[in-house]
Formats: structure tokens, C-alpha cells, sequence
């Protein structure tokens, strides 16, 4: 007999689509450099921005980047304590055994990448910083039991579904130009969330990215062996289950554990939550940080394991606290040079009634690759999308959310907001971003119908 050997075969092609994320991911891997370095790298770009088309000297120009630094420091607060309070019920045992239950019954690649999807979306719809980091830990808890499962691929789909968050319950642009008092009030009234987050463009809207986008990122699953990268057992630095207890027998001890102390402080809590409510209180940022961090203390009850879950979050948001002064030094150059102005009186400059929506859309997309800053973003090109929505006779609800799906829509790409994700999941910008692009790219297209829709059918 003649022994034979086996030769090596080779590695399968693919559909088109995966050879597309194949490409992307392999160009990311080689290209693209860490978060803190393309926000410097971006902050060079807008002081050359400002001074070719702005007029603005290197000298005014660093002035504005440097007074800008310290501007959004409230604003950086708020969004840090949306993310850990959104982190803290995440990890509160309640959840936890929840999604320990639901990723225990999932044993398909396929329908792994179709829930983490669906959770982070609908998790971002709720509250988007606790749809943010429930993506991330739901896609980690999947890889843990998933054979086969592209880690990657995961992790993104479940960060993909932060898409829908400024057209949710806690979409910054719909809840402030519905609160009473806000700084274009007299430009445009109050605008309700019936017209806004509850309308039919944008119920329709959340159902399409809802149903389609799972799909879409199931289909991105590589399909040759070879290309598919399985969890790390050291890859999961912040998934344990959050536990721990003052182990001491001293009086100290006994009170840190207590469950009467975190339940008595999370009742006052919501005496005061229904009381705000009643008395015509908004649902704006506040008040669902406020929610969010009491209902974590009521979950957890024992003040201990409470702040042992708050010592874990800082980890996912200390990318947020470092690099957010760049992003506002950035927003400090695009508002003192005046470039975020012209930038979007351009954009104005040929739209019709009808097209508005769709060019907001763009423009506050484009501006979020430099600065992303829903609320930021809002308070300076707000007025100007605001001034031609009047003139031109177009929907200002309609044109005020644009902006904040262009906003929502970039983050698919804008490294910022993904920093609290990679941390819970162990990876780099680069591993993840090849699939970002494709995303960008799918949810493009649904977001300009709907806003072209909506432009075209309520004039």
C-alpha cells in the first residue's frame, strides 16, 4: 500500500459580505491606531478646519481648544453616571441570573449575534447607558457558552444596538426640547414626546432597526473555520458577578451588609421619583440617572456588594473621564471659531422643506465624528437647524431628532462611545472596528428613508 497524506486545504471564501468584513477587519487591524490617539489625531484636524476656512490663528485657534477643555464637565458627570448606573443594574444578581438564564439556552453562533443585538438594542431604547453595557456583558456571556461563536463579531453586534438610543426614553435631544424652560423654548415651544420618540416615524423606525439589524450582523458571521476567533478565558477582566460582602463580625460590618439600609435609602428615593412625577417633573438626564442608580441600591440592598459593583464600573468609564476633556476641547474650537456654525448653516443653505430632516441627519452626523456630544452638539447647531426648519416651513420635531440619529448613527464608528464596551470585553478598537464599518453602512440606509419620509410626509 502507498501511504498518503493529507494536504492542507484551503481556507473557503466566503459569501461576498464576509469577504467584505474580512477586508475591513484585516485594514483596521493594520491601520488603526488606539481611541486617545485618533481623539488627538481629531483635535489636529479641527484647529486645521478652523484656521483654512474660519480665518481663526494657531494662537486663537489653541486658545479656543484649551478654554474648552473644562466646558463640559457637567455634561462629562452626566454621562459618566449613566453608564455606571447602567453597569449596576446590569450586574445587580437579579439581572445577572436573568441573563445568566437567558445566554444558558442559546447554542448557535448565529442566534447568539441575533441577542446580543436585540439586547443591547432594546437595553439602549430604555436607557442607552445601560443598554451599552448590557450589550457587552450579554455578547461576553455568550461567547463564554458559545462554541464556535466569532468573539469580535459578538461584542460589536451587541455595542450595535446603541444605534436607537437618541430616538429612546433617553435620547438627550427629544427629552430636552420636551422639557419645560429649554434654551430654544422660544423658538420652537415644547415638543412633546408624542411627536418625537412616541411618533409613528420613529416607532417604525426602532421596529426596522429592531428586526433587521439582527439579521444583518448574523449574516457577518464568518463563515470559514479559520476566521473565527472564540473568547480568550483572560479576555474578561470585569465579568464577574459582583458579590462581594464586608467579611468582618464588627458592628461596621453588619451595618455595610445590611439590606435594610439600601432599601430604606432606595424607598425615600422613589417616594421622591413619584412626588417629581406628580408635581409635572420632566424625564430628562437627572432624573434617569436618578432611577437607575437608586433601583441598582434597591437590587443590591446590602450598601457593600453596591459599592463593590461601583468599584467594578469605574474601570468601563475611566476611558469616558480621561478622554472627554479632547472631545470638549474639540467642541471648544468647533464653537469658538465658529466653524460648527457654518458648518451647518451650509447645510441649510440648499435644503428645502422636505430635505431638511435628511441634510440635519447628515450634518449632525458628520459634526459627531468630531465631537460626540449629543447634548453639546445640540446646543450649538440646534439654534441654526432650528432658524431654517422656521424659514423654510419644515417639521422642527423632525428636524431636531435628525440631528440626533446623524449623532447616533456615527457612534457606530466614533471610537468614543464603544471605550466602556471594549473594557468589559477585553478588546481593542482594531477588532471590532472592521464590523462597525458594515454597520455604519446598513443602518445608513434606514435612517435616510426614515428621516426622508418624515421630511417628505409632514410639511
Amino acid at each position: 500500500m502507498t501511504a498518503t497524506t493529507s494536504r492542507p486545504q484551503p481556507a473557503k471564501k466566503g459569501n461576498i459580505l464576509d469577504r467584505i468584513a474580512g477586508f475591513f477587519t484585516n485594514l483596521m487591524d493594520k491601520y488603526l491606531p488606539d481611541p486617545l490617539v485618533i481623539a488627538i489625531m481629531l483635535t489636529g484636524l479641527t484647529m486645521i478646519l478652523a484656521i483654512l476656512f474660519q480665518g481663526s490663528s494657531p494662537l486663537e485657534t489653541v486658545q479656543y481648544w484649551g478654554g474648552g477643555l473644562w466646558d463640559l464637565l457637567e455634561f462629562t458627570m452626566q454621562m459618566t453616571v449613566v453608564l455606571l448606573a447602567g453597569y449596576i443594574v446590569a450586574k445587580t444578581p437579579l439581572v445577572d441570573r436573568l441573563l445568566d438564564m437567558l445566554t444558558a439556552r442559546i447554542t448557535s453562533p448565529h442566534m447568539a449575534i441575533v441577542v446580543a443585538t436585540l439586547v443591547g438594542g432594546i437595553g439602549s431604547w430604555l436607557n442607552w447607558g445601560f443598554g451599552l453595557v448590557m450589550g457587552g456583558i450579554v455578547a461576553q456571556k455568550l461567547a463564554m457558552n458559545v462554541k464556535g461563536l466569532h468573539y469580535p463579531l459578538a461584542i460589536a453586534a451587541g455595542y450595535s444596538g446603541f444605534a436607537v438610543y437618541g430616538i429612546g426614553l433617553s435620547g438627550s435631544v427629544p427629552l430636552l426640547i420636551a422639557t419645560e424652560g429649554h434654551f430654544l423654548q422660544d423658538q420652537i415651544g415644547i415638543i412633546p414626546l408624542a411627536e418625537t420618540v412616541f411618533s409613528p416615524y420613529l416607532l417604525l423606525t426602532n421596529l426596522a432597526v429592531i428586526v433587521l439589524l439582527p439579521l444583518f450582523n448574523m449574516a457577518l458571521h464568518p463563515k470559514d473555520p479559520a476566521r473565527i476567533k472564540e473568547m480568550k478565558p483572560d479576555t474578561a477582566p470585569v465579568d464577574a458577578p459582583v458579590t462581594a460582602l464586608d467579611q468582618r463580625t464588627s458592628l461596621a460590618a453588619k451595618l455595610n451588609n445590611s439590606p435594610v439600609i439600601g432599601i430604606a435609602i432606595g424607598l425615600i428615593a422613589l417616594v421622591y421619583a413619584v412626588n417629581y412625577f406628580f408635581q409635572g417633573g420632566t424625564l430628562n438626564l437627572d432624573a434617569v440617572n436618578f432611577m437607575f442608580l437608586f433601583i441598582g441600591i434597591i437590587l443590591f440592598a446590602r450598601p457593600s456588594a453596591f459599592l463593590a459593583a461601583v468599584n467594578d464600573g469605574v474601570k468601563i468609564v475611566a476611558g469616558i473621564i480621561v478622554q472627554y476633556p479632547f472631545y470638549a476641547g474639540i467642541m471648544g474650537i468647533l464653537v469658538g471659531s465658529g466653524l460648527m456654525v457654518s458648518f451647518a448653516d451650509w447645510f441649510g443653505s440648499f435644503s428645502t422643506a422636505e430635505t431638511l430632516p435628511f441634510w440635519s441627519f447628515i450634518s449632525g452626523g458628520v459634526i459627531n465624528l468630531l465631537a460626540p456630544s449629543g447634548g453639546g452638539q445640540w446646543a450649538v447647531q440646534g439654534p441654526v437647524m432650528m432658524e431654517a426648519a422656521q424659514s423654510l416651513g419644515a417639521n422642527p420635531a423632525a428636524t431636531a431628532v435628525a440631528v440626533q440619529i446623524g449623532d447616533q448613527w456615527t457612534n457606530m464608528v466614533q471610537p468614543f462611545w464603544i471605550l466602556p464596551v471594549l473594557a468589559i470585553s477585553g478588546l481593542k478598537l482594531r477588532d471590532v472596528m472592521g464590523y462597525m464599518v458594515l454597520i455604519l453602512v446598513f443602518l445608513g440606509i434606514i435612517f435616510t428613508l426614515s428621516v426622508l419620509l418624515w421630511g417628505f410626509l409632514t410639511v
